[in-house]
């Protein structure tokens, strides 16, 4: 026979037996611990933070390339409509646990309530390792693009030097309130928006011929490209599982909303809205923009062509012959601030998980300290910075040693942005799988009141599925997504041996430390939940 009762400084207790076990830890109760500057974004501003880490022009000048030419060809934009679609319905799940659950730790703290601290522990170190590799991703692919940017106006910079501009500005933009993100990332998300609606637009009007309603058949989005030639050029045939993963890679980053909920005004409506508006807004986006970078072809083959050979150009390309130099040249200037502002979204992400841990003391408490003015996680912020340039760095030292500056520039390109994601979408994908049991089992253990059969039931079942599926196809296509380095795959085995660290400490701790680990996962803002708090202004941190 087991009760639940309410324990001191907004704990929650299920007694069994004599050993009582916390079910949530109210932050705002607590005195000892620095907090976050409560209700500092409305919802733009969760939306500014969420759907640049998106990265709207990024996953279309980078990924719809690929999907093209080596996935599934003409189905490439009904790939990304097939995502929206099992994203939107993931979502339903995870916006009714992020009304239940207010919390810096996002899918941390979700597994933690839903499942166990062990899983969830292990989702925490996996979670700040996938989203710490995401910002060097970027950092890669904003120095690749930098460079080349800088060569073409006679200034010569190695690659590394830009990526580590990249990282100290992000340092000081982030150690600074978090509203001065939210304000710079909403810029740069407006900037690379309207140019790629520009873009839209110029296709859908002047090369109208080319619009086949067959790109956008969901049936094409289990298709392969076929082999054949064009002209005297050959077609290599793709594989549509290639095609679908860089759809759901593309929207990596939407996912973080929970995570600004500490932050935010009105948590409970603002984050489901934040998510709902960026996943089912980035899918149509995605959707018509794919769409056009097909139609700016006369026909697949020739699309493909380019995919294949010089995927760099394959939206500069139709945006000169159809608009002139000034939209192509604008599409090159926003790719290098849309990897930036990608990056440091990833990297805000990255500074909540660890503050979240930091201040569950998981990870040292020095990390969930939080700056007496800016009220910003400083020190996990910085650390993050320290983190990226190490290994950036490692890159710049070990893989581009003897290559020439073509070459070395390439490292940035494939090496550091390409592994560095796919890295990190390993982990994204399983951890969501996670998530979505959590909610089921949550629901069921927890509100059994509202445990509905599609909100809490059947759409996070569905979603689970889809996201094993799409891990699976990664999986399975590691050494084209690995772009034939043997490291590689190490990379995957690096994500489980994280995870498992993870669970393995949380063993420990239980064995250990158990008032430590009944804190895993389990500290909350319920501060922010009420129409009186919500009315006052957000408490000075307590400093240590």
């Amino acid at each position: 026979m087991s009760t639940t009762e309410a324990g001191p400084s907004g704990m929650s207790e299920h007694r069994e037996g004599m050993l009582p076990v916390v079910e949530s830890i109210d932050v705002s109760q607590r005195e000892d611990l620095h907090k976050l500057r409560g209700r500092s974004v409305g919802l733009m501003g969760v939306l500014f933070l969420t759907v640049t880490g998106a990265a709207p022009i990024s996953a279309m000048l980078f990924n719809t390339p690929i999907a093209v030419g080596f996935g599934n060809g003409i189905g490439a934009p009904a790939g990304f409509l097939v995502a929206t679609i099992v994203l939107t319905v993931f979502s339903v799940g995870y916006v009714a646990m992020s009304r239940k659950v207010t919390a810096a730790g996002g899918f941390y703290s979700f597994i933690s309530h839903g499942l166990t601290r062990e899983l969830g522990m292990a989702s925490g170190f996996a979670m700040v390792a996938a989203y710490s590799v995401f910002e060097v991703s970027l950092v890669g692919g904003f120095a690749y693009f930098a460079s080349l940017k800088a060569a073409h106006y006679g200034w010569h910079v190695q690659w590394y030097w830009c990526g580590l501009f990249m990282i100290a500005l992000i340092a000081v933009l982030a150690y600074l309130d978090v509203r001065i993100s939210a304000r710079i990332l909403g810029v740069a998300l407006l900037c690379e928006v309207v140019t790629l609606v520009v873009f839209d637009l110029v296709i859908f009007t002047q090369a109208s011929g080319n619009v086949s309603a067959s790109a956008i058949n969901p049936v094409n989005a289990f298709k392969n490209l076929g082999a054949g030639h064009f002209g005297n050029q050959a077609i290599a045939a793709g594989a549509f599982g290639i095609g679908i993963f860089f759809a759901f890679w593309s929207w990596v980053g939407f996912e973080m909303a929970p995570n600004y909920g500490e932050e935010s005004h009105d948590p409970k409506k603002n984050v489901g809205r934040a998510m709902y508006i960026s996943v089912i807004g980035l899918g149509i986006f995605y959707t018509l923009t794919s769409w056009a970078g097909v139609s700016g072809y006369h026909s697949i083959d020739s699309a493909a062509v380019v995919a294949q050979n010089d995927s760099a150009n394959f939206f500069f390309l139709p945006a000169h012959h159809y608009a002139g130099y000034f939209l192509q040249d604008s599409l090159s200037w926003f790719i290098i601030t849309g990897s930036f502002a990608c990056g440091m979204a990833f990297h805000n992400t990255t500074a909540r998980y660890m503050y979240s841990l930091g201040r569950e003391r998981v990870l040292p408490p020095v990390l969930g300290r939080t700056h007496p003015r800016f009220h910003s996680p400083h020190i996990a912020s910085t650390t993050q910075s320290v983190i990226a340039a190490v290994i950036m760095g490692a890159f710049a030292l070990f893989a581009a040693v003897n290559h020439t500056t073509g070459a070395a520039q390439s490292v940035a390109y494939i090496q550091v942005y390409g592994l560095m994601a796919v890295m990190g979408v390993v982990s994204i994908l399983a951890i969501q799988a996670i998530v979505s049991i959590a909610i089921v089992n949550y629901f069921r253990t927890h509100h059994k009141e509202e445990h509905h059969w599609w909100t809490t039931l059947t759409a996070p079942a569905l979603s689970a599925v889809a996201q094993v599926y799409v891990l699976y196809l990664a999986i399975k296509h590691l050494d084209f997504l690995g772009s034939g380095y043997s490291y590689a795959k190490w990379l995957c085995w690096a994500d489980l041996a994280i995870f498992v660290g993870g669970f393995a400490y949380a063993l420990y701790l239980k064995r250990n430390d158990r008032a430590k680990y009944e804190s895993v996962g389990r500290m909350i803002n319920q501060g922010l939940d009420t129409p009186e708090t919500a009315a006052a202004p957000a408490a000075a941190p307590a400093q240590a």
